[in-house]
């Protein structure tokens, strides 16, 4: 549990091509920023130097060659790599892809061994990260590997909160993998998620259809007659209350979903859609269900606008108050429910 000093925030600065640099650093320009926590940027002085030149962005910066070496008040920069790798504002190179990798696994290391406290990752590219040693369609999987646990790919803006149970797959593929398995472990991984790290004593959950009208009672599909309700019908009887399958075309238009802590959508876009819809600059990717704690911005490498200055740096904000928060609830839930045996009996005691 964090007690001493400012929260170590961690940085990786995803594609140098990108507008990660860009957000990160119009973040903490804010010098208010540095009330919250000590920022921890993991790429290299002659990169942020350069990054900051380009986009003329007037911030300082502390040079550090290992994270237990940064200074509380100052925007910290890990110097991962020693050469300057070549910025190509808006083109997706192969040079971005592997200096964004760099960046994620130093960062991810640090993470592992408590030099930082929560991790903030900048977008990347899912095709030029792709190597001989890394395999990964994003950011959640190798996480999932790195931070022993059953991850979730979690969308959060305030009380709105969207999960997936399937993520970076291809559409034609959705039906053939959620299995009652998969279901029980994301609801599992989301109810524990909303009670650790959002401070939800009882969590209400909805699930969205997997077919258009969650199947009609079977005339378009049966996966969700088959799959999805007896399954549901099992949590709810075991005292979890997960409701569903709702048809999604209309779930959030009618602002149903306002009666639930948090939604688990079928599929990416089905979820992600009205959550930008309704929430984008304000949103975050939240890795629910790991050891350690890492958000993301609800955006992407936005190479359209990369090196232009036009990047908005509020989601990215945002996603560092949600670690920060996330954080915090997490320790606040360790240590009401840290030996409960021993509580009792000192309450027969007095």
């Amino acid at each position: 549990m964090k007690e001493k000093g400012k929260i170590k925030l961690g940085i990786s600065i995803g594609d140098l091509n990108g507008i990660g640099c860009e957000v990160a650093l119009k973040t903490f320009l804010d010098s208010r920023m540095m009330d919250f926590c000590t920022p921890v940027i993991f790429a290299s002085n002659k990169t942020i130097s350069q990054q900051k030149n380009e986009l003329g962005l007037n911030v300082g910066f502390n040079g550090v060659r290992d994270a237990s070496q940064v200074i509380e008040g100052k925007i910290n920069i890990v110097n991962v790599w020693k050469e300057v790798p070549k910025i190509e504002f808006g083109k997706a190179t192969e040079e971005g892809g592997k200096y964004a990798i760099k960046s994620l696994r130093a960062a991810v290391q640090a993470l592992k061994t408590d030099k930082i406290d929560v991790l903030v990752t900048a977008p990347i590219n899912k095709n030029n990260i792709q190597a001989e040693d890394f395999k990964f369609p994003g950011h959640t999987d190798f996480l999932a590997q790195e931070l022993n646990g059953e991850s979730l790919m979690f969308m959060v803006a305030d009380s709105l909160r969207v999960g997936l149970l399937t993520d970076h797959i291809a559409v034609k593929d959705v039906a053939e993998a959620i299995t009652p398995k998969l279901i029980r472990d994301k609801v599992s991984t989301m109810v524990n998620s909303l009670k650790m790290d959002f401070g939800i004593r009882k969590p209400k959950i909805a699930l969205l259809g997997i077919n258009p009208h969650s199947g009609d009672n079977g005339t378009i599909g049966e996966e969700d007659d088959k799959i999805l309700k007896p399954v549901v019908q099992d949590l709810f009887n075991k005292g979890i209350l997960a409701y569903g399958p709702y048809s999604a075309d209309s779930f959030f238009g009618s602002n149903t979903h306002e009666n639930f802590d948090a939604v688990l959508a079928a599929y990416h876009d089905q979820g992600l859609i009205p959550f930008k819809t309704l929430s984008f600059g304000k949103g975050v990717n939240y890795t629910a269900g790991l050891s350690k704690v890492r958000t993301s911005p609800d955006h992407g490498t936005a190479y359209e606008i990369a090196g232009k200055r036009e990047a908005d740096e509020s989601s990215f904000k945002e996603a560092v108050f949600a670690a920060i928060q996330v954080l915090r609830n997490r320790e606040e839930y360790i240590k009401l429910n840290k030996n409960p045996l021993q509580k009792q009996k000192t309450k027969k005691a007095s």
